[in-house]
């Protein structure tokens, strides 16, 4: 094996692939990444047996042959270069990397200790615009479950084409405290009422990945390929693959009110400044916020105690219809929601003090974020 390519174009290939190789103690093989080389260029190669992503470097191959390395070694050796052009070649059990002046060996493992990763049927296809699907997936996935005991809630459930939102994608993820949901429109594909539930480790993976793939190529473009056991992305010279949760997702919709007594519409900046000032007088693991609307004064009061640090109260103005209302909410569910909404007014809508309240874009549907209440 023996190619050359730019250490630009390295270090991009190796920062897609090498956050699946971590400190494998069972598997060392997983510490490592593929490197395979062919007529058309370059693979690089990494899997956590639930996750693998490809990237593709484009290279001068003048031997074909394939290898794997220590992903952390390789990447922060090949940081440190200057020249421009990098040589890799592989002599005996090692690869030697040539760039300008320095050289250096690099002991790996053979290909053949490293797992066959299994190509997805690319059957059923989506086109996504890769802003769109990246922050639909950010904005719900922080409601996933961080417990395993259902495993199913430990997943974003997407849902093609559904009555919901006969355009294109649903996204819901709740933990059973809140729930996130949006809407998200598809470019491409055929009007199947598909779903799945992808686990949230690799809907993170996929959005680091969407971030990093969009700065360096600008294409609009996503696709995504869903079969019976497997989920897949194409975008810039990556792909990644990865298992998908088996279970049926619950009806997360029966908890979502249709209607509301309370309603207030307020300034987005202005509510998270008082949730951040009522939060430093909290109980821990509780972290109680209440919230009174008075309708009758046009505005919201946000206090909180502690018998340990003291106690905070505030209002602010805001536009408020419906009757007089309080909540107590878990101030940290609250903000990872109004945080990740659009726009510069939210609208909090609420019934009573046992039932969830739901956060929104002033105007627009396509994201909605519940939270439970803190039962006094």
């Amino acid at each position: 094996m023996k190619f050359t390519c730019t250490r630009e174009n390295l270090i991009y290939s190796l920062e897609l692939v090498s956050s699946l190789a971590g400190r494998q103690v069972n598997l060392p093989i997983l510490n490592n990444i593929l490197i395979r080389t062919n007529d058309t260029g370059v693979e690089l190669i990494s899997t956590n047996l639930e996750i693998s992503i490809k990237s593709y470097l484009r290279a001068k191959v003048e031997e074909k042959g394939e290898y794997s390395l220590p992903a952390k070694t390789l990447l922060e050796y090949v940081k440190l270069l200057n020249n421009e052009q990098v040589e890799l070649i592989k002599e005996n059990n090692e690869i030697k990397v040539i760039c300008g002046n320095d050289s250096t060996k690099i002991k790996g493992m053979d290909a053949e200790e490293f797992p066959v990763i299994p190509e997805i049927e690319e059957k059923t296809s989506f086109t996504f615009d890769v802003e769109k699907i990246r922050q639909g997936i950010m904005k719900t996935v922080l409601a996933t479950s961080k417990n395993e005991i259902r495993p199913e809630l430990s997943g974003l459930f997407f849902n093609f084409f559904s009555e919901r939102f006969d355009k294109g994608l649903v996204i819901a993820a709740t933990d059973s405290y809140r729930l996130a949901e949006i809407k998200v429109d598809i470019e491409q594909g055929e009007k199947n009422n598909i779903k799945t539930i992808v686990p949230a480790k690799t809907a993170l993976e996929i959005v680091r990945l969407l971030q990093i793939g969009k700065n360096q190529s600008g294409e609009k473009n996503v696709r995504l390929w869903v079969s019976d056991n497997q989920i897949a992305i194409r975008y810039g010279n990556f792909e990644l693959t990865s298992r998908i949760i088996d279970g049926n997702y619950p009806d997360y919709t029966q908890i979502i009110p249709e209607n509301f007594k309370t309603k207030a519409v307020f300034d987005k900046d202005l509510m998270i400044n008082r949730i951040k000032a009522a939060s430093l007088f909290t109980t821990e693991g509780v972290n109680s916020v209440s919230f009174d609307f008075n309708v009758s004064q046009k505005n919201i009061a946000v206090s909180s105690m502690s018998t340990q640090k003291g106690e905070h109260s505030s209002e602010f103005d805001a536009e408020l219809e419906g009757e007089e209302n309080s909540i107590l909410l878990n101030y940290r569910y609250v903000l990872d929601g109004v945080q990740n909404i659009d726009g510069e007014e939210i609208v909090f809508k609420m019934n009573n003090a046992d039932s969830p309240c739901l956060f929104s874009e002033k105007d627009k549907d396509k994201y909605l974020y519940i939270v439970m209440p803190i039962r006094k």
